[in-house]
């Protein structure tokens, strides 16, 4: 059974600042998926972001069940998978979206690595060096994506990447795709572009764009690895269980938290962190991972938390 435990709200040591880094330029996107995206320059995507967390994080009794009602109708979000399917019972728009799984919804797959998310993939493959795949003809660095630690992107060099992205209609909590021990975590500014696909084609760079939470773990299984939370358009926070949300406060220049050996220890199927509204996860691999993806995950194929993802060496 997957774990579903709220986020803490443990501080830990005082972050370290250090100014942001701006990812590597890249291949101009199409006229098409340029044009589409346009509209996202100019919006004031960061005061509605705000409106939109305020508004989720409200406590508007009839109001409140009116907008889970019409999302659920909208986005067609199944609720006899929750562990509360009662509409009415919802406090805010928040305890809705962040709701968690009833009991058994998603069995962990006996595998090495497995989905962390529900959703569906958007790239995964090899990193070439430093270069991930952003969408077809376009990449961005593994070194802007970390906030500009080129000893950490180093690590993985030639390794696995995976590129899973939430829609609104899915469940947001994110879980552990392996065990995995917290060394590190780091919180770099950005913008908050949209992560949906017609986007991630149409502004370069994305992911190593927009505001990001980092977070650096050891496996026995796979060794260092990372998975990374990317914000987006009114995704009002991002949170994990050891430190509760990360955003806000929203800052200019990237901070970081180093954890104790073994402070936060996480087994595989644990959730470790969630999205206030939709958004994408990327996951990193080192080359001595030797990760192999199952064959049937490839780009486009929707993908349910706990599935077998890939195998190791």
């Amino acid at each position: 059974m997957l774990a579903t435990t709220p986020p803490r709200h443990r501080r830990g040591a005082t972050p370290r600042i250090r100014a942001v880094v701006p990812s590597a330029s890249l291949p101009a996107p199409s006229v098409s998926d340029r044009r589409k995206v346009l509209p996202q320059y100019v919006l004031p995507k960061r005061g509605l972001t705000a409106f939109a967390g305020r508004v989720a994080s409200r406590e508007r009794g009839a109001t409140t069940t009116r907008l889970v009602r019409w999302f659920v109708q909208k986005y067609g979000v199944d609720m006899d998978e929750a562990a509360n399917p009662d509409i009415a019972s919802y406090a805010s728009f928040n305890d809705f979206f962040t709701r968690a799984l009833r009991d058994g919804a998603r069995p962990l797959a006996d595998a090495a690595l497995v989905s962390p998310v529900d959703g569906s993939i958007s790239q995964l493959g090899v990193i070439d060096h430093d270069q991930i795949v952003q969408a077809k003809g376009h990449r961005y660095g593994a070194t802007a994506l970390v906030g500009g630690d080129p000893d950490l992107a180093a690590r993985f060099h030639d390794g696995s990447f995976a590129t899973l992205y939430l829609s609104p209609r899915d469940y947001h909590r994110i879980h552990m795709p392996c065990d995995g021990v917290l060394t590190r975590m780091i919180h770099v500014p950005g913008a908050l572009f949209s992560v949906n696909p017609t986007t991630a084609r149409g502004v370069p760079g994305l992911f190593a764009r927009n505001e990001r939470v980092v977070c650096v773990f050891e496996s026995a299984q796979v060794g260092v690895f990372v998975l990374t939370l990317v914000g987006a358009t009114i995704v009002g926070s991002m949170a994990t269980v050891w430190h509760g949300a990360v955003n806000p406060p929203r800052v200019r220049r990237i901070r970081e938290w180093h954890y104790p050996e073994r402070e936060v220890a996480l087994k595989q199927g644990d959730e470790m962190g969630r999205f206030m509204l939709g958004s994408t996860v990327v996951l990193l691999f080192t080359q001595a991972a030797g990760v192999r993806f199952e064959a049937s995950w490839e780009s486009g194929r929707a993908i349910r938390l706990g599935e077998a993802m890939a195998a190791t060496s």
